[in-house]
């Protein structure tokens, strides 16, 4: 095989996708999901300058399982059919018999790794819950919806770590929970004008008095921004909790767990910067700040 795609336009689905007969050699699949890496990179601090070498290309195998999945869940719509051979896929990996260029270079991390199917399994959930459930009615409810969608990366990165005690696991699955929330109270007008998705709970909503005629109107009224303002503080107990977890791991993921946490906390201090008004801009971490940060955490 010649060449590799740097993305995932359409022409990688209709490449690899369900009916695809193409053969993967490892080295192209090792390639290919570092070139989705270097293309995609995101909130999901997968390989970044300090990270040992021999530790990137299983993070590339991990990044490009999760791409995948969230820009064919994207391209389904509302449909499942995707996701499901997307599952079909993992579960071939899993007997032997991987053939997509993700499942090919994953299978060497998994291996390596002993990491289970689990994890995987659960993200698949996530992204299928995303095309059934616009808004969530209780805490409780937005919770188990980030169990599947942010817990399971924090687990596969502590794979990785070779760190998978049930202790380590509590404090990781805090730490993401926590970011998934300062990325909703972030993007809560983005949820809103792009899908009509609302993540702050009903009952939180009812209990402020937060009416729907808030988001559609996209106003920052006071009973908005004192629910809100409680939404950030509970999101920040999760990053008080998972903090202990920085120094648990092998020091080669310190710094990306702290990275974790740090910017998820300066999510959190942007939307208050901003006294909870997040209809008139979305808050967000400026360059100059993410520098700081990491010059912070670098010589902490």
């Amino acid at each position: 095989m010649t060449g590799y795609s740097t993305g995932f336009p359409m022409r990688d689905l209709e490449r690899f996708g369900p009916g695809s007969s193409e053969n993967v050699t490892p080295e192209f699949a090792r390639k290919y999901t570092a070139s989705l890496a270097g293309k995609h990179y995101e909130n999901f601090t997968v390989v970044t300058f300090f990270l040992p070498k021999a530790l990137r290309q299983p993070f590339y195998n991990l990044y490009a399982y999760c791409r995948w999945a969230d820009d064919l869940a994207d391209e389904a719509g509302h449909a499942t059919h995707l996701l499901d051979w997307w599952e079909t896929e993992l579960d071939a990996m899993y007997a032997g018999r991987a053939t997509h260029p993700v499942f090919v270079a994953l299978a060497e991390t998994v291996r390596e790794y002993a990491i289970p199917r689990e994890p995987f399994a659960d993200l698949l959930w996530a992204f299928r819950q995303d095309q059934q459930t616009l808004e969530y009615t209780s805490r409780e409810q937005l919770l188990e919806y980030c169990r599947h969608s942010a817990n399971p990366v924090g687990r596969l990165i502590l794979y990785l770590a070779r760190t998978t005690d049930a202790e380590s696991f509590r404090l990781s699955d805090a730490i993401c929970t926590g970011l998934q929330l300062a990325n909703f109270w972030q993007d809560v007008a983005r949820d809103w004008h792009e899908r009509r998705r609302i993540y702050l709970p009903d009952d939180d909503r009812q209990r402020f008095g937060a009416t729907r005629e808030i988001w559609e109107k996209g106003q920052t009224t006071p009973e908005f921004a004192a629910l809100l303002q409680e939404e950030t503080d509970w999101a920040e107990t999760f990053f008080q909790t998972g903090r202990p977890l920085i120094s648990r791991v092998p020091k080669a993921f310190r710094l990306e767990i702290r990275l974790f946490h740090d910017g998820g906390m300066a999510v959190l201090s942007a939307v208050r910067r901003q006294n909870y008004d997040v209809w008139t801009r979305r808050p967000v971490v400026t360059k100059f700040q993410k520098l700081r940060l990491l010059l912070k955490t670098f010589f902490n």
